[in-house]
Formats: C-alpha cells, structure tokens, sequence
C-alpha cells in the first residue's frame, strides 16, 4: 500500500436497494379429465441480498468514488402448476479489512466491524416473495382469487469508515522520517522526499523478526490541531484506534528548524484530545536521523529529557539503517504483552443487522391531513404486498385491519367516512364498509 495519491478513500457513504421479491401467482388449475383442479398458483422467487465481503486484496474504499449505489435483482413471478419463482440473484461487495459499516434502521444506528478475510455482512436484505393463492384456500373458498405481491426489498444508505488492522503505529509530524523508517524495517516502499506531507495516504508494511511478525502503518504527519481538523492528521487519526503500540519518531536533527521536544510533546497532546486512550497505550521513542551532523549536536540536550518520560528511547537511523534491530526487539516485547483487540482469523461468517426489538404486532395511529397515518411492522408489511386490483385482497386487508384493533383505534380517533388512511404507500378512503 505504498505510494503517493490524493485519492486515498477510507470514508464513503453508499446507498443499497435489494431485490424487491417476485408476485405470487393467482390461477386455477385446469387439465383434461379433472372437474375441480382448485388453485394452483406459485410463490414469488425471493429478491437479491447484498452483501459486503471483507476481502484482504483491497486497501481502500476509492471504488465507491465512482460507484455509490448498488441494487440486487428482483425475485421472478410464481408460475402456474405450483411453480415458484426464482429467487434474485445476490450482490457482493468487496470492502477491505478493517472496514466498519454503519446505519440507521427504524430509528436506531448499528455498527459491524468487517475485520477478518472472508466475513460478509447482509447489508441490505431482499424482500420476500409473495404468496400465491394456493396458501389461501379455506374451508369456506375453495378456489381463491387472491396472491400477494412480492415485498420490496430493503433500502439502506451505509456509512463506510475504514480503520487499518495494524499492530504498530508510528506517529510523528511531518518528515520526521516515518515513511524511511517503515521502508528500512519492512518490504513497503513509501514515496520518500524532504518535504512535509509527503505522505497522503497510510502505507502498510509487515515485519519478520524471527517467528514474529506484526504490521506497521505509517500514519501521515499530525500537525497541532490535528483533533480539530487542521491539516492531513484528522483524517487519518482513526487508523491508530486499533494499533497496539505506538511508535513516536522524532526528528532528532531539527532539519525544519523545530524543537524535537517540543514536537514529541504537542503529538501527544493530539493524541489525547483525539482519545485520551491513545496516549495510554505503550509508547516508543526513536530519536530518527542520528546520522545528520546536528543529530549529533542536539544528542547530548535532549536524550536525558526523552528518557525521564519513562518511555523506551532509541537513537536511529532509518535512513542509514542503524539502531532499528533493537528497536524491533522492543516492539516485539511490547506486542507479546499486549493482546490484539479483535480477532482477525480468517472466516466465513455471515453478519446482520439486530433485529430492532419492536413488536411485530404494534401499531400507532396518528392523525395526518384529511385523515389518518398509520404505522406498524407487520401491517406495512402486509398492504405493500397487497394487490388492490384484487377484491380478495381487499377483503383480506379489511379482515385484518379489524382483527388487529387498528379499526377501532381509528373509530376512537373519530375516523369519518370519506377521510384517507395512510398505510406505508397507499391511501385508502374510509367508507361505510370499513365500518363494523
């Protein structure tokens, strides 16, 4: 993940629609030599889910610049003969480790970590198909007019925030040698240049030492006031939320003219307006750039003051390439002591939303311009997957709004014939047969 580009994305919001579920079927059965073929009309196919699929091969979320929203297919019909509709076919998209998905369904916001190879989470679900008529014949309707249409299938727009599965962080401000430092100590090849802000994005790089490995991010430069949005810091703080040890890279040389001590000091105040946790976890120091003449000039003055932090201090190079096993050796030490915060063994595990905790019988009634809205799970449920060119279904719906109490709660509201009850998408108009 080396190089450098302004077109690191490690935020996106992206917008899913799933497959609305296919019609059932309403048909009789008709063959040669059978009197009453009685109903025979399939179940609609089920729409398309989408998933997201945490995938180790991408790095970033720059594919959502060019595309932000996504739709699965639809579920097909019922058929004649008991057919059912095939089901939509499912859309998957590739997200990188570490990765967190988040939205708000019915009034609630949830949040999923994608953080291990092959984990998906069902992002938005497609909606069911609907029922044909063979599953409503009763005692007393031998041969039902009636089937369902297809439930629309889920809408959810999805904020995406990708935070680097990193074990070490190395933090420092600009050109204080991070990006030489991670090129010397692991195979990543970071843009390396004399000037502040070299680099813009995050880079990656894995060290072996002995049996041990752990990944380093090289976190571009915080600047004072990085907490609050100045300069390129804010943007990439989030990326040392999940790193177990920090290493603090100080330009010992003072190659801007800046005082290393005061540097060290106002990083870690960063750290501490961003997430006072931050600067709790351990903390190494590399006073970088030994090999520059004024390195060696400004030793003498500062080393003392570094080492009465009570903190590992290790005078480097990265540049040169001297004083980096030792400090290694410290980070591997510090690492052994420090568990990883999440679990990134790879796996094939399926993901959901929680299922908000609402009763799937509730109902409200409220009071809306000439009439009435109400609102309800299951009964929004219901009249989106009923078919008004039917009168069966009318029926159907009438029966159920009298046998769930949502009647007479507009009765009580002083319903009058001629006002419209709002549910989900339709607007039907009291009249006396509403009337029990």
């Amino acid at each position: 993940m080396g190089g450098m580009t302004e077109d690191y994305f490690d935020q996106a919001t992206i917008f899913l629609h799933a497959g609305t579920g296919g019609d059932g079927m309403a048909t009789m059965r008709r063959e040669k030599f059978v009197p009453r073929g009685g109903p025979d009309g399939g179940d609609g196919g089920r729409g398309g889910h989408i998933y997201l699929l945490a995938d180790p091969s991408i790095n970033t979320l720059l594919q959502f610049r060019q595309k932000d929203r996504f739709q699965a297919e639809p579920g097909s019909n019922g058929g004649t003969a008991r057919r059912h509709g095939r089901d939509g076919h499912d859309v998957i998209i590739k997200v990188p480790l570490g990765t967190q998905a988040k939205a708000t369904i019915e009034g609630k916001t949830y949040t999923v970590d994608l953080v291990a190879a092959g984990q998906k989470l069902l992002a938005a679900r497609g909606g069911k198909g609907g029922l044909g008529n063979l599953h409503f014949t009763t005692s007393t309707n031998q041969a039902p007019r009636i089937a369902e249409l297809g439930e629309p299938g889920q809408k959810v727009e999805l904020q995406l925030e990708l935070k680097l599965l990193a074990d070490v962080g190395l933090v420092g401000f600009p050109n204080a040698g991070k990006s030489s430092l991670i090129a010397a100590i692991s195979a990543a090849r970071p843009k390396i240049a004399n000037y502040p802000f070299t680099t813009l994005q995050p880079n990656l790089g894995v060290v072996a030492y002995g049996d041990d490995t752990f990944v380093v991010a090289d976190i571009p430069g915080l600047v004072e006031g990085a907490h609050r949005g100045v300069g390129l810091g804010h943007s990439f703080l989030r990326h040392i939320e999940r790193t177990r040890v920090l290493i603090h890279v100080v330009d010992l040389a003072a190659i801007d003219e800046r005082d290393p001590w005061l540097d060290y000091q106002r990083i870690n105040e960063e750290l501490v307006h961003y997430r006072p946790e931050l600067a709790e976890r351990p903390q190494i120091i590399a006073l970088n750039k030994i090999d520059i003449p004024d390195a060696q000039v400004y030793l003498d003055e500062y080393l003392p003051k570094f080492k009465a932090e009570g903190r590992p201090v290790f005078v480097i190079s990265a540049a040169a390439r001297t004083g980096l096993e030792p400090l290694i050796r410290q980070v591997v030490a510090f690492l052994a002591t420090q568990p990883s915060m999440i679990d990134r063994t790879p796996r094939a595990e399926v993901l959901e939303w929680p299922l908000p905790d609402a009763d799937e019988y509730r109902f409200t009634v409220t009071p809306e311009v000439n009439g009435f809205r109400v609102r309800g799970r299951r009964i929004e449920r219901l009249v989106s997957m009923t078919n008004f060119a039917q009168s069966e279904s009318l029926a159907r719906l009438q029966r159920v709004l009298e046998a769930t109490g949502i009647s007479a709660e507009l009765l009580k509201q002083g319903i009058q014939i001629g006002q419209t009850v709002y549910i989900e998408k339709a607007s039907l108009t009291w009249t006396e047969d509403y009337v029990p």
